[in-house]
């Protein structure tokens, strides 16, 4: 298992999706944050509505945009790279290959999962590390107990997003395409965001951990992340089982 783990690791570190999903992740979040920063500190009025709770300059805009932009952003790009991770093997003709290799083609879909969950969660630390930063680099001084309460419900998020985009690899081993799976997950963020607009609320597990969030963690229940905490489970078991099930005919 960890020579599996070694070579998927190596896969995703040195492959161009990967290294794009992680700078636009890390990168493009404060990016995006400072230039609405500087929109509001501007007083461009157009910004600041639409910025909303983002639109005021300190700790809780900045953070309030951060949740914002996470809640889209991390699952958009988490599930872009686990649809290269599993599609590649489909579009690149590779799958074949894995028929005859020692670990079960269930074990490499474990072990692309477990590489993918590692990195999601890495970048998920580095981005909120980069908020922090920003803060910092903004003179909003030290962030203070509910500051650092809120960085953590950050990186919460992006854990939780982490979960949410595993649909991605079970619908990539179905479809066996890297496109469907890559339009898979634009419906996934598109999902969310209209489940909130429709009242769901915290029982929409695709909008439940970005409304966790941004309610400072009161608009969403136990039970309800608890419904958002299963997804990831459910579908990394059926994305190992269709993998064993895999055919070289179809």
């Amino acid at each position: 298992m960890r020579a599996v783990i070694r070579v998927e690791t190596l896969k995703l570190t040195h492959s161009l999706v990967g290294a794009i999903a992680t700078l636009a992740v890390i990168v493009g979040t404060p990016a995006l944050l400072g230039g609405i920063t500087a929109g509001v500190a501007g007083g461009n009025p157009d910004v600041i509505e639409k910025a909303g709770p983002a639109g005021t300059l300190g700790w809780n805009g900045l953070l309030a945009g951060a949740t914002q932009i996470t809640a889209v952003v991390s699952i958009l790009g988490f599930g872009i790279v686990l649809a290269w991770m599993f599609g590649r093997e489909f579009v690149e003709g590779t799958i074949t290959g894995l028929f005859a290799l020692p670990p079960g083609r269930a074990k490499i879909a474990l072990a692309k999962l477990t590489v993918y969950t590692l990195w999601a969660i890495i970048v998920s630390f580095a981005l909120t590390l980069g908020v922090l930063i920003l803060g910092l680099a903004f003179s909003y001084g030290l962030p203070r107990a509910g500051d650092w309460a809120a960085l953590g419900r950050l990186f919460i998020l992006g854990v939780l997003s982490t979960g949410l985009a595993v649909p991605i690899a079970w619908f990539a081993t179905l479809a066996r395409s890297l496109l469907a799976a890559v339009g898979c997950t634009i419906a996934l963020v598109v999902t969310a965001q209209v489940g909130a607009l429709a009242g769901a609320g915290g029982w929409m597990p695709f909008a439940a951990p970005a409304l966790w969030a941004m309610s400072n963690g009161t608009a969403v229940t136990a039970a309800q992340l608890g419904v958002t905490l299963a997804i990831p489970l459910v579908f990394a078991i059926l994305s190992c089982a269709a993998w064993s099930r895999l055919q070289l005919d179809r």
